[in-house]
């Protein structure tokens, strides 16, 4: 009876796989392509260092796109700590934070779009003025 349950339990499966289409080999094929556009930009270049941390360049990016509703809050305000934060990453001077800040402000409430991608652009071009 053992026998028999396993038997149908096989010859089961290989059916729905055999139906679907579905092969292993496309699948972890699938797995492994997702992963490289994961790990990796269009140029080759990795986020990642060989440790797993965010490579410097990308920092200030990864920021915005996963703080982003806060960080548009702080930036209409003109203050906060996620604004804070993004100026530290961006290497504006602390004594030249609060006219950053007011700046930014300015900014974006002239900017139209309010996605990741431009609220990453208002902050770089801004901060522009503000490096030593």
């Amino acid at each position: 009876m053992r026998n028999l349950f396993g038997s149908l339990v096989i010859v089961g499966v290989s059916v729905i796989v055999g139906t679907t289409g579905c092969t292993i080999k496309a699948t972890l094929k699938e797995i492994t392509d997702t992963t490289s556009n994961i790990t990796g930009t269009t140029s080759g270049q990795a986020w990642w260092n060989e440790d797993g941390q965010i490579k410097p360049d990308f920092k200030t990016t990864a920021f915005v796109t996963l703080n982003q509703d806060n960080l548009q809050q702080d930036v209409a305000a003109g203050r906060g700590e996620y604004l804070s934060s993004v100026s530290r990453l961006l290497g504006v001077p602390e004594e030249q934070r609060p006219m950053f800040f007011s700046t930014v402000q300015a900014g974006y409430a002239e900017a139209v779009e309010k996605d990741p991608a431009a609220l990453l652009t208002l902050l770089r071009n801004t901060s522009r003025a503000f490096l030593r």
